[in-house]
């Protein structure tokens, strides 16, 4: 990445499988889980369980305590709010069963810090297009 300053304005992580996405105080979840959670351990109020036959692409998390989340890798990133929700629908989440892809996350973690901070603005700049292709190759069943 360039020597520009990073601008942090959201910080994604994952939660029990799906990925978490914070934005000024306001917590979105992209991905179905893959694992249980305790959403009011994390401090949240437990969402709404999905309609089968409406599957949402994300959903907005209710804060009801003190948000607690594992220290880890995380992205950081310009993009805010059903905006970066959306943004990390179309780059992790296989459209079949609605799962984050554990492939396609490690490939942009691939380069963090000794913190575990990744400076993901690329991924926000690159052009749906050019994702798609490095997706359809990183899912290729090797």
């Amino acid at each position: 990445m360039s020597d520009t300053p990073i601008k942090i304005l959201s910080k994604v992580t994952r939660l029990a499988g799906a990925i978490l996405a914070e934005t000024q105080g306001e917590y979105y979840l992209v991905g179905e889980l893959k694992e249980p959670c305790d959403f009011s351990k994390h401090g949240f109020e437990k969402p709404k369980e999905p309609d089968a036959h409406h599957p949402v692409r994300y959903k907005k998390l209710q804060v009801i305590g003190h948000v607690i989340l594992e220290d880890g890798e995380h992205l950081q990133m310009e993009t805010r709010g059903e905006g970066l929700a959306e943004l990390l629908f179309k780059r992790f989440v296989i459209l079949r069963n609605l799962s984050v892809s554990d492939r396609l996350w490690r490939v942009v973690t691939s380069h963090k810090d000794s913190e575990g901070k990744v400076d993901a603005r690329w991924l926000e700049q690159m052009p749906d297009e050019v994702w798609d292709i490095v997706r359809e190759n990183i899912l290729k069943c090797r």
